[in-house]
């Protein structure tokens, strides 16, 4: 379920991202952009929260 969540955020704020990006260059949306970032976003995520950070007991 983690992984969903993760997934989803990475596109929502990928989305928020390339949008605003996009409207502020003056260029057109691109929706791959938006699904590159969410790739990008996620695996960062998931490397990091399941094994590069680790919690100190």
């Amino acid at each position: 379920m983690r992984m969903i969540w993760t997934v989803l955020w990475a596109f929502l704020l990928s989305f928020m991202t390339a949008y605003v990006v996009s409207n502020m260059a003056g260029t057109s949306f691109s929706f791959l952009q938006v699904i590159i970032m969410t790739i990008l976003f996620s695996v960062a995520a998931i490397v990091l929260g399941e094994g590069v950070i680790k919690e100190e007991a």
